[in-house]
Protein backbone atom coordinates (compact mmCIF):
# COMPACT_ATOMS: atom_id res chain seq x y z
CA UNK A 1 0.00 0.00 0.00
CA UNK A 2 1.20 3.57 -0.96
CA UNK A 3 2.12 6.32 1.72
CA UNK A 4 4.11 9.32 1.63
CA UNK A 5 7.80 9.58 3.17
CA UNK A 6 6.40 11.02 6.61
CA UNK A 7 3.41 9.00 6.28
CA UNK A 8 1.26 12.05 5.93
CA UNK A 9 -0.86 10.14 3.36
CA UNK A 10 -1.95 6.93 3.31
CA UNK A 11 -3.70 4.98 0.97
CA UNK A 12 -7.43 3.72 2.28
CA UNK A 13 -7.20 0.24 0.96
CA UNK A 14 -5.38 -0.54 4.02
CA UNK A 15 -8.16 -0.73 5.71
CA UNK A 16 -9.86 -3.47 3.31
CA UNK A 17 -7.08 -5.86 2.35
CA UNK A 18 -7.67 -9.25 3.48
CA UNK A 19 -4.29 -10.24 2.20
CA UNK A 20 -2.92 -7.38 4.50
CA UNK A 21 -4.82 -8.89 7.47
CA UNK A 22 -3.17 -11.74 7.51
CA UNK A 23 0.22 -10.52 6.78
CA UNK A 24 -0.68 -8.29 10.18
CA UNK A 25 -1.45 -11.06 12.34
CA UNK A 26 1.50 -12.95 11.26
CA UNK A 27 4.02 -9.96 11.07
CA UNK A 28 2.52 -8.19 13.42
CA UNK A 29 0.09 -9.80 16.49
CA UNK A 30 2.04 -13.06 16.36
CA UNK A 31 5.37 -11.29 17.44
CA UNK A 32 4.77 -8.31 18.99
CA UNK A 33 4.60 -7.41 23.04
CA UNK A 34 0.54 -7.73 23.31
CA UNK A 35 -1.34 -7.06 26.50
CA UNK A 36 -3.22 -9.69 27.92
CA UNK A 37 -5.10 -8.48 31.06
CA UNK A 38 -4.66 -7.48 34.37
CA UNK A 39 -3.02 -9.88 36.85
CA UNK A 40 -5.29 -8.49 39.57
CA UNK A 41 -8.24 -10.53 37.01
CA UNK A 42 -6.60 -13.84 38.19
CA UNK A 43 -4.76 -13.29 41.98
CA UNK A 44 -5.39 -17.17 43.04
CA UNK A 45 -3.98 -20.57 42.01
CA UNK A 46 -6.00 -22.09 39.15
CA UNK A 47 -7.65 -18.53 38.08
CA UNK A 48 -7.72 -18.20 34.31
CA UNK A 49 -9.10 -16.16 31.20
CA UNK A 50 -9.33 -16.26 27.91
CA UNK A 51 -8.16 -13.55 24.65
CA UNK A 52 -7.24 -12.85 21.74
CA UNK A 53 -3.97 -11.70 20.22
CA UNK A 54 -4.82 -10.69 16.94
CA UNK A 55 -7.23 -13.25 16.35
CA UNK A 56 -5.21 -16.20 18.07
CA UNK A 57 -7.51 -17.58 21.01
CA UNK A 58 -4.71 -17.54 23.84
CA UNK A 59 -5.56 -18.83 27.27
CA UNK A 60 -4.23 -17.18 30.47
CA UNK A 61 -3.53 -18.59 33.81
CA UNK A 62 -2.02 -18.39 37.51
CA UNK A 63 -0.12 -21.88 38.10
CA UNK A 64 -0.05 -23.22 41.84
CA UNK A 65 3.32 -21.48 42.11
CA UNK A 66 1.44 -18.07 41.54
CA UNK A 67 3.59 -18.00 38.07
CA UNK A 68 1.67 -16.25 35.25
CA UNK A 69 1.49 -18.42 32.19
CA UNK A 70 -0.37 -18.46 28.90
CA UNK A 71 -0.80 -20.57 26.11
CA UNK A 72 -2.57 -20.84 22.46
CA UNK A 73 -5.93 -21.98 23.17
CA UNK A 74 -5.83 -24.95 21.07
CA UNK A 75 -5.90 -28.38 21.89
CA UNK A 76 -2.88 -30.19 20.48
CA UNK A 77 -5.22 -33.48 19.22
CA UNK A 78 -7.83 -32.12 16.52
CA UNK A 79 -7.53 -28.30 17.31
CA UNK A 80 -10.39 -27.53 19.27
CA UNK A 81 -10.72 -24.40 21.52
CA UNK A 82 -9.50 -25.48 24.95
CA UNK A 83 -11.36 -23.44 27.43
CA UNK A 84 -14.49 -21.49 26.00
CA UNK A 85 -15.48 -19.40 29.18
CA UNK A 86 -14.18 -15.68 29.95
CA UNK A 87 -12.68 -16.37 33.52
CA UNK A 88 -12.88 -19.35 36.05
CA UNK A 89 -10.87 -21.34 38.24
CA UNK A 90 -9.49 -25.09 37.61
CA UNK A 91 -6.84 -27.48 38.34
CA UNK A 92 -6.43 -27.98 35.26
CA UNK A 93 -7.58 -27.48 31.66
CA UNK A 94 -9.64 -30.41 30.04
CA UNK A 95 -10.88 -30.32 25.94
CA UNK A 96 -14.65 -30.81 25.65
CA UNK A 97 -13.91 -33.11 22.31
CA UNK A 98 -12.10 -35.78 23.52
CA UNK A 99 -11.25 -35.30 27.13
CA UNK A 100 -7.11 -34.73 26.33
CA UNK A 101 -6.32 -32.92 29.90
CA UNK A 102 -3.53 -29.95 30.21
CA UNK A 103 -1.82 -28.99 33.67
CA UNK A 104 -1.70 -25.03 34.60
CA UNK A 105 1.46 -24.92 32.61
CA UNK A 106 0.43 -26.47 29.28
CA UNK A 107 1.56 -30.21 29.79
CA UNK A 108 -0.68 -33.03 28.25
CA UNK A 109 -1.21 -34.56 31.61
CA UNK A 110 -3.69 -37.13 30.67
CA UNK A 111 -5.42 -39.24 27.37
CA UNK A 112 -8.73 -41.33 27.66
CA UNK A 113 -7.98 -44.77 26.87
CA UNK A 114 -4.63 -44.80 25.36
CA UNK A 115 -4.25 -48.35 24.92
CA UNK A 116 -7.69 -48.85 23.31
CA UNK A 117 -10.09 -51.91 24.48
CA UNK A 118 -8.67 -55.00 25.38
CA UNK A 119 -5.36 -53.77 23.30
CA UNK A 120 -7.21 -52.84 20.25
CA UNK A 121 -7.21 -49.07 18.82
CA UNK A 122 -5.65 -46.60 21.45
CA UNK A 123 -2.61 -44.11 20.93
CA UNK A 124 0.62 -45.26 18.97
CA UNK A 125 2.97 -47.20 20.79
CA UNK A 126 5.66 -44.59 20.12
CA UNK A 127 3.04 -41.52 21.65
CA UNK A 128 4.80 -39.76 24.27
CA UNK A 129 2.45 -37.42 26.37
CA UNK A 130 5.80 -36.17 28.24
CA UNK A 131 6.25 -34.35 24.56
CA UNK A 132 2.70 -32.65 24.01
CA UNK A 133 2.49 -29.52 25.37
CA UNK A 134 0.29 -25.96 24.57
CA UNK A 135 2.15 -23.56 22.46
CA UNK A 136 3.37 -21.34 25.03
CA UNK A 137 3.82 -17.48 24.91
CA UNK A 138 6.66 -15.37 26.82
CA UNK A 139 4.72 -13.50 29.21
CA UNK A 140 6.10 -10.57 31.44
CA UNK A 141 4.55 -8.72 34.00
CA UNK A 142 4.58 -4.89 34.30
CA UNK A 143 3.57 -2.89 37.34
CA UNK A 144 0.92 -5.33 37.43
CA UNK A 145 0.03 -5.27 33.60
CA UNK A 146 0.55 -8.66 32.00
CA UNK A 147 2.04 -8.83 28.24
CA UNK A 148 2.91 -11.55 26.35
CA UNK A 149 4.40 -12.43 22.94
CA UNK A 150 5.08 -15.28 20.79
CA UNK A 151 8.33 -14.60 19.61
CA UNK A 152 10.79 -16.15 21.87
CA UNK A 153 13.38 -13.78 20.65
CA UNK A 154 11.64 -10.20 21.01
CA UNK A 155 13.33 -7.61 23.45
CA UNK A 156 12.56 -7.57 26.95
CA UNK A 157 9.18 -6.04 27.57
CA UNK A 158 10.42 -3.11 29.55
CA UNK A 159 12.70 -2.18 26.64
CA UNK A 160 9.85 -2.69 24.22
CA UNK A 161 7.26 -0.35 26.12
CA UNK A 162 10.45 2.65 26.26
CA UNK A 163 10.27 4.69 29.67
CA UNK A 164 7.53 7.13 28.87
CA UNK A 165 4.89 4.29 29.24
CA UNK A 166 6.57 2.04 31.79
CA UNK A 167 6.59 5.92 33.85
CA UNK A 168 2.82 5.97 33.13
CA UNK A 169 2.07 2.64 33.97
CA UNK A 170 3.86 2.71 37.21
CA UNK A 171 1.62 6.31 38.38
CA UNK A 172 -1.47 4.68 37.07
CA UNK A 173 -1.17 1.51 39.03
CA UNK A 174 0.80 3.01 41.46
CA UNK A 175 -0.87 0.87 43.58
CA UNK A 176 -2.86 -2.50 44.71
CA UNK A 177 -5.78 -2.39 42.26
CA UNK A 178 -9.34 -4.73 42.38
CA UNK A 179 -11.70 -5.09 39.21
CA UNK A 180 -14.80 -2.82 39.18
CA UNK A 181 -16.10 -4.74 36.15
CA UNK A 182 -16.01 -5.40 32.27
CA UNK A 183 -17.86 -3.57 29.11
CA UNK A 184 -17.74 -5.15 25.85
CA UNK A 185 -17.87 -3.50 22.17
CA UNK A 186 -17.95 -4.18 18.86
CA UNK A 187 -17.22 -1.83 16.15
CA UNK A 188 -17.13 -2.42 12.49
CA UNK A 189 -14.36 -0.87 10.70
CA UNK A 190 -10.75 -2.09 10.82
CA UNK A 191 -8.62 -2.15 14.03
CA UNK A 192 -5.61 -0.05 12.59
CA UNK A 193 -8.78 3.07 12.24
CA UNK A 194 -9.17 2.91 16.32
CA UNK A 195 -5.29 2.75 16.48
CA UNK A 196 -5.23 6.32 14.22
CA UNK A 197 -8.46 7.29 16.85
CA UNK A 198 -6.43 7.05 19.86
CA UNK A 199 -3.61 8.54 18.78
CA UNK A 200 -5.52 11.27 17.25
CA UNK A 201 -5.94 14.17 20.07
CA UNK A 202 -6.84 16.80 17.79
CA UNK A 203 -10.51 14.88 17.40
CA UNK A 204 -11.49 15.11 21.42
CA UNK A 205 -11.93 18.33 21.71
CA UNK A 206 -14.16 18.46 18.56
CA UNK A 207 -16.03 15.01 18.01
CA UNK A 208 -16.44 14.56 21.80
CA UNK A 209 -18.51 17.46 22.48
CA UNK A 210 -19.19 16.60 26.18
CA UNK A 211 -15.67 16.82 26.87
CA UNK A 212 -14.94 20.77 25.09
CA UNK A 213 -18.39 21.29 26.59
CA UNK A 214 -17.54 20.68 30.04
CA UNK A 215 -14.05 20.83 30.24
CA UNK A 216 -12.57 17.78 30.16
CA UNK A 217 -10.44 18.25 27.15
CA UNK A 218 -9.81 21.61 25.39
CA UNK A 219 -7.64 21.97 22.86
CA UNK A 220 -6.07 25.01 24.77
CA UNK A 221 -5.41 23.34 28.25
CA UNK A 222 -1.88 21.92 29.63
CA UNK A 223 -0.84 18.95 27.89
CA UNK A 224 -0.43 17.21 24.40
CA UNK A 225 1.00 14.42 23.02
CA UNK A 226 4.14 12.28 23.60
CA UNK A 227 5.42 9.48 21.49
CA UNK A 228 8.19 6.32 22.33
CA UNK A 229 11.27 6.60 20.50
CA UNK A 230 10.20 4.30 17.89
CA UNK A 231 7.15 6.13 18.06
CA UNK A 232 5.17 3.03 18.39
CA UNK A 233 3.40 4.18 21.64
CA UNK A 234 2.01 7.36 22.36
CA UNK A 235 0.61 9.41 25.38
CA UNK A 236 -1.99 11.82 24.98
CA UNK A 237 -2.45 14.23 28.06
CA UNK A 238 -4.70 16.77 29.69
CA UNK A 239 -4.59 18.94 32.39
CA UNK A 240 -8.48 19.96 33.88
CA UNK A 241 -9.31 23.44 34.50
CA UNK A 242 -5.45 25.25 32.58
CA UNK A 243 -7.23 26.64 29.91
CA UNK A 244 -8.35 29.88 29.64
CA UNK A 245 -11.88 30.96 29.30
CA UNK A 246 -12.05 33.67 26.74
CA UNK A 247 -9.78 31.74 24.16
CA UNK A 248 -11.96 28.84 24.77
CA UNK A 249 -15.01 30.62 23.31
CA UNK A 250 -12.46 32.13 20.38
CA UNK A 251 -11.58 28.88 19.62
CA UNK A 252 -14.73 27.53 19.25
CA UNK A 253 -16.69 30.30 17.90
CA UNK A 254 -16.75 28.65 14.25
CA UNK A 255 -17.61 25.42 15.57
CA UNK A 256 -21.34 24.86 15.60
CA UNK A 257 -21.55 21.83 18.08
CA UNK A 258 -20.24 23.48 21.17
CA UNK A 259 -22.91 25.18 23.10
CA UNK A 260 -21.22 26.94 25.94
CA UNK A 261 -24.17 27.32 27.97
CA UNK A 262 -25.26 23.58 28.58
CA UNK A 263 -25.23 22.46 32.10
CA UNK A 264 -25.91 18.97 33.57
CA UNK A 265 -28.76 18.64 36.02
CA UNK A 266 -26.22 16.68 37.90
CA UNK A 267 -22.64 17.17 37.90
CA UNK A 268 -21.66 15.06 40.12
CA UNK A 269 -20.45 12.91 37.27
CA UNK A 270 -17.54 15.75 36.25
CA UNK A 271 -15.93 15.75 39.78
CA UNK A 272 -12.10 15.23 40.10
CA UNK A 273 -10.08 14.13 42.80
CA UNK A 274 -6.94 14.11 42.55
CA UNK A 275 -4.87 10.96 42.89
CA UNK A 276 -2.64 9.76 40.27
CA UNK A 277 0.74 10.78 41.00
CA UNK A 278 1.22 13.02 38.05
CA UNK A 279 -0.78 16.22 37.22
CA UNK A 280 -2.28 15.26 34.20
CA UNK A 281 -6.36 14.38 35.07
CA UNK A 282 -6.75 12.92 31.38
CA UNK A 283 -4.37 10.29 30.36
CA UNK A 284 -5.18 7.89 26.91
CA UNK A 285 -1.69 6.19 26.78
CA UNK A 286 -1.85 4.08 23.51
CA UNK A 287 0.53 0.97 23.11
CA UNK A 288 0.77 -0.54 20.11
CA UNK A 289 -0.34 -2.52 18.81
CA UNK A 290 -3.65 -3.45 21.31
CA UNK A 291 -4.23 -1.45 24.11
CA UNK A 292 -5.46 1.60 25.57
CA UNK A 293 -4.61 2.94 29.45
CA UNK A 294 -7.01 5.48 30.57
CA UNK A 295 -7.78 8.14 33.16
CA UNK A 296 -10.63 10.24 32.37
CA UNK A 297 -10.78 12.00 35.92
CA UNK A 298 -10.98 9.53 38.33
CA UNK A 299 -12.28 6.38 35.88
CA UNK A 300 -9.81 4.07 34.67
CA UNK A 301 -9.34 0.89 32.58
CA UNK A 302 -7.45 -0.90 30.25
CA UNK A 303 -9.31 -1.70 26.30
CA UNK A 304 -7.62 -4.41 24.53
CA UNK A 305 -8.34 -4.48 20.72
CA UNK A 306 -9.32 -7.97 19.87
CA UNK A 307 -9.61 -8.46 15.79
CA UNK A 308 -12.59 -10.08 14.42
CA UNK A 309 -11.41 -9.90 10.65
CA UNK A 310 -10.43 -7.11 8.34
CA UNK A 311 -13.81 -4.90 8.98
CA UNK A 312 -14.67 -5.74 12.08
CA UNK A 313 -12.74 -5.67 15.67
CA UNK A 314 -13.98 -5.81 19.10
CA UNK A 315 -12.90 -3.20 22.09
CA UNK A 316 -13.03 -5.46 25.63
CA UNK A 317 -13.03 -2.83 28.69
CA UNK A 318 -12.04 -3.29 32.03
CA UNK A 319 -12.39 -1.33 34.68
CA UNK A 320 -10.36 -0.93 37.61
CA UNK A 321 -9.89 0.71 41.09
CA UNK A 322 -7.62 1.45 44.45
CA UNK A 323 -8.10 -1.72 46.56
CA UNK A 324 -8.29 1.24 49.37
CA UNK A 325 -10.78 2.98 47.55
CA UNK A 326 -13.99 4.49 50.02
CA UNK A 327 -17.39 2.90 49.34
CA UNK A 328 -18.35 6.71 47.88
CA UNK A 329 -15.24 6.37 45.60
CA UNK A 330 -16.09 2.96 44.34
CA UNK A 331 -19.25 4.38 43.43
CA UNK A 332 -18.15 7.23 41.64
CA UNK A 333 -15.80 5.05 39.59
CA UNK A 334 -19.03 3.21 38.49
CA UNK A 335 -20.61 6.34 37.74
CA UNK A 336 -17.75 7.68 35.98
CA UNK A 337 -17.39 4.68 33.77
CA UNK A 338 -20.19 6.02 31.70
CA UNK A 339 -18.31 8.46 30.17
CA UNK A 340 -16.87 5.68 27.87
CA UNK A 341 -17.51 2.14 26.55
CA UNK A 342 -20.18 1.70 24.21
CA UNK A 343 -22.81 3.79 25.26
CA UNK A 344 -20.33 6.40 26.88
CA UNK A 345 -21.17 10.11 27.00
CA UNK A 346 -17.78 10.22 25.02
CA UNK A 347 -16.08 7.81 23.21
CA UNK A 348 -19.35 5.77 21.93
CA UNK A 349 -18.68 8.78 18.72
CA UNK A 350 -15.38 6.89 18.43
CA UNK A 351 -17.21 3.43 17.20
CA UNK A 352 -19.57 5.49 14.69
CA UNK A 353 -16.04 7.62 13.44
CA UNK A 354 -14.53 4.62 12.78
CA UNK A 355 -17.56 3.02 11.04
CA UNK A 356 -18.17 5.99 8.92
CA UNK A 357 -14.60 6.45 7.43
CA UNK A 358 -14.41 2.23 7.44
CA UNK A 359 -17.68 2.20 4.97
CA UNK A 360 -16.76 5.28 2.67
CA UNK A 361 -13.37 4.30 2.08
CA UNK A 362 -14.48 1.26 0.76
CA UNK A 363 -15.25 2.13 -2.51
CA UNK A 364 -11.72 4.43 -2.61
CA UNK A 365 -9.27 1.65 -2.23
CA UNK A 366 -6.64 3.47 -4.44
CA UNK A 367 -7.47 7.40 -2.86
CA UNK A 368 -5.53 8.39 0.33
CA UNK A 369 -6.23 10.24 3.92
CA UNK A 370 -4.33 13.40 4.88
CA UNK A 371 -2.64 13.42 8.30
CA UNK A 372 -1.76 17.01 8.17
CA UNK A 373 -2.52 18.41 11.51
CA UNK A 374 0.36 19.46 13.52
CA UNK A 375 2.21 20.01 9.91
CA UNK A 376 4.37 18.03 7.60
CA UNK A 377 7.79 16.36 7.84
CA UNK A 378 9.18 15.55 11.12
CA UNK A 379 7.30 13.15 13.45
CA UNK A 380 7.66 14.85 16.71
CA UNK A 381 5.99 15.60 19.82
CA UNK A 382 3.60 18.86 20.49
CA UNK A 383 2.74 20.31 23.52
CA UNK A 384 -0.73 21.28 22.21
CA UNK A 385 -3.75 18.83 21.69
CA UNK A 386 -4.41 20.47 17.69
CA UNK A 387 -2.02 17.46 16.12
CA UNK A 388 -2.56 14.36 14.71
CA UNK A 389 1.30 14.12 14.51
CA UNK A 390 0.91 10.80 16.81
CA UNK A 391 -0.98 8.90 13.83
CA UNK A 392 1.83 9.51 11.86
CA UNK A 393 3.64 7.74 14.48
CA UNK A 394 1.88 5.14 13.81
CA UNK A 395 2.04 4.69 10.63
CA UNK A 396 6.06 4.86 10.28
CA UNK A 397 6.18 1.68 13.14
CA UNK A 398 3.71 -0.26 11.00
CA UNK A 399 5.46 0.27 7.85
CA UNK A 400 7.95 -0.33 9.32
CA UNK A 401 7.25 -3.87 10.65
CA UNK A 402 5.81 -4.97 7.32
CA UNK A 403 8.17 -3.11 4.77
CA UNK A 404 11.15 -4.78 6.46
CA UNK A 405 9.30 -8.25 7.01
CA UNK A 406 8.13 -8.38 3.73
CA UNK A 407 11.51 -7.50 1.60
CA UNK A 408 13.54 -10.05 4.78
Amino acid sequence: MKHNDDFSSVQYGIFHSQEIYELERDLIFSKAWTYLCLEAEIPNPGDFLTAEIGDIPVLVNRREDGVITAFENRCMHRGTKLRRENRGNAADHTCVYHQWCYSLDGRLTSVPFPRGVRGVGGLPADFDKSKVRLPPMRVEVMHGVVFGTFDPDNVPLEEYLGPEIVARLGNLFFKPIEIIGYQRQRVFGNWKLYNENLRDLNHGSLLHMFHATFGLARPNQVGGSMMDAKRRHNISRKVMGTDDKSLTVELYKDVKSYQEDFVLSDPSILKYTPEIPHEESLIIASVFPNVIFQQITNSLCSRQIRLRGVDEFELYWTYYGFKDDTPEMREHRRRQANLVGPGGLISMEDGEAVQLVHEQTRSRLEESSQIIIGGRGEIKDLPVGVTEIPVRGFWSYYFELMDSAQSA
